[in-house]
C-alpha cells in the first residue's frame, strides 16, 4: 500500500477482532456525465478518447468494467491497459506476460505510480480498476461499481444507449440483489479466503452457500437475475462465479461444492459467456495465476494446471 505518497512492501489485510476480512472504501469517487453537469459526486465530461481504464484480468471488480465496456460498445471511446496476473512486491505491475500491457498513458510500471501521479500523498490501498482522465492526468475513480455506472450512462450518444444496464424500472430489484450478492458472495469468498480464524472462515462459508443455494433456486425459474433480460447484477454475479471454480474453490477453501455441481447456474454461466463481448473479458489463466500467487492463503506460490473452460464445462 501507499502511506504519505511512498510504496510500503507487503498487502495489508484488514481483519476485525473476530478475523474477519474488512474490505477498505475505495477513495477517488467523481463521476462521468454526457454533459459535464455535477454526477453523483463530480464533474467530468464524457468525451472519446479522454479516460482510460486500468485493469486486471485476473480481478472480479476490474471484470465488471471491462463487461460494461465491451456490452456498451466503448472500445474505441475508453482505452485500457491491463497489468500482470501476478502482484510483486510492488503491487500490480505493468509488463509483457500474454495479455498484459506496458503503461503506454503515463509511462509507469508499477499501478501505485498512476495514483501519486494523481494524488502525490496519497495513502491507502493500490486497487483496480482505476478510471483514469488524460485532459486533467488524474483518477476520476476506482469503486468499480460507481464505474460500472459510470460506462453505463455517463457517456450518452458515444455508448451503445440501446443497452441498459441499469434501466430505471428495474432499479429497486437490481439494488435487491445487489445487496444481498455482494455480502455473502461476491464479498463473501474473499472473507472466506482471508479468514484469520476458523470461527471467521465458517461464517463466511456459510454465506457463500446459503447465496449460492438461493441463487440456484431462482434461476431454475428464470434467465437473468431481474426482469429476463441482462442487467447489471448479472455482470456483477457472472465475475464471481466465472472464478469459482478456478481460483475461490482452491485458493480461497470455498470447496463445499463447485458451481458445476449446480445445474442452473451452470446454464447460466454458459449462456452470459455467450453474450457477445463477455467471453473476451475472462482469462483463466490470469485469475489462476493471481489468485495462487497469493502468499496469504498460497505461501508456495505454486498455480495448478487445471481447470479451463473446457474442464469447466464452459468451453
Amino acid at each position: 500500500m501507499l502511506v504519505e505518497g511512498k510504496w510500503v512492501t507487503g498487502r495489508p489485510i484488514g481483519n476485525d477482532a473476530k478475523g474477519s476480512f474488512v474490505r477498505p472504501e475505495s477513495a477517488f469517487r467523481n463521476w462521468v456525465s454526457p454533459d459535464g453537469s455535477p454526477g453523483p459526486r463530480g464533474e467530468f465530461k464524457a468525451a472519446s478518447g479522454r479516460y482510460h481504464l486500468y485493469v486486471s484480468l485476473a480481478c472480479p471488480w476490474a471484470s465488471r468494467t471491462l463487461i460494461a465496456r465491451r456490452l456498451k460498445k466503448l472500445d474505441d471511446v475508453i482505452s485500457v491497459s491491463v497489468v500482470e496476473p501476478r502482484q510483486t512486491d510492488q503491487g500490480w505491475r505493468f509488463g509483457d506476460y500474454p495479455g498484459a500491457d506496458r503503461d503506454v498513458i503515463n509511462g509507469t510500471t508499477y499501478l501505485h505510480e498512476v495514483y501519486t501521479r494523481a494524488a502525490p500523498g496519497y495513502t491507502g490501498r493500490v486497487s483496480v480498476p482505476v478510471l483514469w482522465d488524460k485532459k486533467l492526468t488524474t483518477i476520476v475513480n476506482n469503486e468499480s461499481a460507481d464505474i460500472l455506472r459510470i460506462l453505463n450512462s455517463g457517456f450518452g450518444a458515444l455508448a451503445d444507449e440501446s443497452i441498459d444496464l441499469y434501466p430505471q424500472e428495474l432499479r429497486s430489484e437490481i439494488d435487491a440483489w445487489n445487496d444481498r450478492i455482494y455480502p455473502k458472495l461476491n464479498n463473501g469468498v474473499y472473507r472466506a479466503g482471508f479468514a484469520s480464524s476458523q470461527e471467521a472462515y465458517e461464517e463466511a462459508i456459510k454465506g457463500v452457500f446459503d447465496m449460492l443455494g438461493q441463487l440456484e433456486d431462482h434461476l431454475a425459474t428464470h434467465k437473468s437475475l431481474v426482469g429476463e433480460r441482462l442487467t447489471e447484477a448479472d455482470v456483477r454475479l457472472f465475475v464471481t462465479l466465472i472464478r469459482f471454480d478456478a481460483a475461490y474453490y482452491g485458493a480461497f477453501k470455498c470447496n463445499l461444492r463447485r458451481i458445476v455441481d449446480y445445474p442452473a447456474l451452470s446454464t447460466y454461466l454458459r449462456r452470459l459467456l455467450g453474450i457477445p463481448g463477455i467471453r473476451e473479458t475472462v482469462s483463466i489463466d490470469h485469475i489462476k495465476r493471481s489468485y495462487y500467487a497469493l502468499k496469504a492463503v498460497n505461501p508456495s506460490g505454486i498455480v495448478p494446471v487445471g481447470p479451463d473452460l473446457q474442464a469447466l464445462g464452459l468451453s
